[in-house]
């Protein structure tokens, strides 16, 4: 007789919700979307779409309409009552076919058909609305606030009907829906518990700790569910970070204890909103716990180099709403390792001679990439080690951007030629975005609008990222007037790897050196829309670093970048 399955808890709402349309109908939908008017969705929106179909957003099902966007905005919470405290909205800019009653093909951006949407509702959004109720700042640090400014300005909702999911190829045994993860969970729990742990960086030995003494506490089963979406720039890839999952489930959690899952989503790092987010997914996933650590889905650090969220917001803010989602939040506050009696604990105080365990995922990254292979057993296994040290090189072998930014004609050019001489000396390769190179070949087709800049501008940073990405040096020069811009272009490329460099040299001074007569010609009107004349430059709040080119050459300048870099570990000292 076999034993009948352990029932978990239910969905969030009662059930599931399924907006995959039947078998029998695709063919014929799929015939009927190909002569529709579309829309491409970019990877954030391909990920919500996603966990809209498969019910991950229960009772959410479709993206936001006006009334239910404006109370959780206001209250966390959708029209009807349900919790909800992150927006799922689609953003589109004004168009022939944005209009009430289309129906409309989404597309993702190698031009699939993913789903059919009618058009039910048309409404404006306000970024800073949005940005001060949720993300509680509108500081352009915030990965999220920074990209918000190149979203469409208008949202649009309606029913969905969803003919396939997004395209992956990649770890197809771990992408399961909540359907199938709950069907997997059941088979193994014996209690109905489920402790689900959230993750966007490698494990580390008090994460391993933490999840299993979680899961011991309740007599219940491991749900470990890494994000594999969008997560925050410059964080591990998830392709590395999926390798030291499974090498970690299969040799250090004992067989049976732990499921492990890849949750496709869309970060915000919202923080203490986040975190009650994270939990209702958690839920429709099946789990009846959550793990929430310090600074849960932080975004790191604001334009002041502090915190966007204290450290236990987001475990209050999550406990607060634990009855209400029927998820009992597990919070973790510090553990230390304790090197005298080899064993990790958690207090509220460092002891003396204890190891601090827990530290944030950009620590964590940093040390592997510092120490590589060097790590001490008591902070990593040596196998997540090896695949960390074979995926990324340490700091001086690490892509980075040098990126200035000032007015036209403060010096920006001269002292890029300069540090990319130097930074040949030094033995990197080095890529210089300059005006003639993007003139010739990014902006081609542009004009002078402020879009048409802003465009320019985000090819810029998609280079630089590339290059990044391929452990080169990009230096580009660009006068870059928008503070959204220049962090858009930091997120592209990763914070911990972008160096911003504002070349401060004041109005009068450039307008003294313009050879061509630029100036002189926007102060006439015959040039419009030219930055610091009727167009506003806005300099950066807290700039790594800032050039006075008015009582220092542009060598000495390139000599100070030069010591940054050496002091931040991307150059070896001599």
């Amino acid at each position: 007789m076999t034993e009948t399955p352990t029932k978990l808890i239910e969905p969030y709402g009662g059930k599931l919700v399924n907006l995959m349309v039947a078998e029998d109908e695709l063919p014929h939908l799929m015939r009927y979307a190909g002569k529709l008017p579309a829309i491409q969705l970019s990877e954030r929106f391909l990920c919500d779409l996603e966990l809209l179909a498969t019910g991950a957003f229960s009772p959410l099902d479709r993206f936001m309409g006006e009334e239910d966007f404006q109370s959780v905005l206001d209250t966390m919470r959708l029209k009807k009552g349900a919790v909800f405290p992150i927006p799922i909205t689609l953003p589109v800019e004004p168009g022939p076919d944005i209009r009430l009653g289309q129906e409309i093909a989404l597309r993702d951006p190698k031009n699939n058909i993913l789903a059919l949407m009618t058009i039910e509702e048309i409404y404006e959004w306000d970024i800073n609305e949005v940005a001060s109720k949720v993300f509680g700042t509108t500081d352009l640090r915030h990965p999220l606030v920074a990209e918000m400014h190149r979203w469409g300005r208008l949202h649009i909702s309606g029913r969905l009907r969803v003919l396939q999911l997004p395209l992956r190829y990649d770890f197809k045994e771990l992408r399961m829906t909540p359907a199938q993860t709950r069907a997997r969970l059941e088979a193994l729990s014996t209690t109905g518990n489920v402790v689900a742990f959230q993750t966007r960086n490698p494990l580390h030995r008090v994460h391993e700790e933490l999840t299993k003494r979680a899961a011991a506490s309740v007599n219940g089963t491991l749900l470990l569910h890494p994000v594999v979406g969008m997560t925050r720039p410059g964080d591990v890839d998830h392709y590395t970070r999926v390798r030291t999952y499974k090498v970690l489930t299969e040799k250090y959690y004992e067989p049976g204890s732990v499921v492990l899952g890849l949750l496709p989503l869309a970060m915000r790092m919202a923080g203490p909103r986040e975190a009650v987010w994270h939990m209702l997914i958690r839920r429709n996933y099946g789990a009846n716990h959550f793990i929430v650590g310090r600074d849960h889905a932080g975004p790191g650090k604001n334009s002041r180099g502090e915190p966007f969220y204290g450290p236990y917001e987001a475990q209050e803010l999550a406990a607060s709403f634990s009855d209400e989602l029927g998820v009992k939040v597990v919070p973790f506050k510090m553990l230390v390792y304790l090197p005298d009696e080899d064993r990790y604990e958690e207090v509220d105080k460092l002891p003396p001679n204890a190891r601090t365990a827990t530290i944030s995922g950009t620590e964590v990254r940093e040390a592997y990439l510092s120490n590589g292979r060097t790590l001490p057993a008591w902070f990593t296994r040596p196998e997540v080690a090896e695949i960390l040290a074979d995926s990324y090189p340490p700091k001086h072998k690490q892509g980075f951007t040098v990126w200035f930014t000032g007015l036209s004609g403060s010096g920006k050019s001269t002292t890029a030629e300069i540090l990319t001489t130097l930074l040949l000396e030094h033995g990197r390769q080095v890529t210089q975005l300059d005006g003639d190179v993007v003139r010739t070949h990014l902006s081609k087709g542009l004009g002078f609008s402020k879009e048409d800049r802003d465009t320019n501008i985000r090819r810029i940073g998609f280079v630089a990222s590339e290059i990044v990405r391929h452990r080169g040096v990009a230096v580009c020069a660009a006068v870059s007037p928008y503070r959204a811009t220049r962090n858009d272009v930091r997120n592209m490329v990763g914070s911990e790897n972008f160096i911003e460099v504002y070349v401060n040299t004041p109005l009068e001074v450039c307008e003294e050196r313009d050879v061509k007569g630029l100036y002189a010609k926007a102060r006439r009107g015959e040039i419009k829309g030219f930055t610091g004349i009727d167009d506003p430059y806005e300099p950066p709040h807290h700039p790594e670093i800032e050039l006075d080119t008015v009582h220092h050459t542009a060598e000495e300048n390139a000599h100070k970048i030069i010591d940054y870099l050496i002091e931040r570990g991307f150059l070896k000292r001599e």
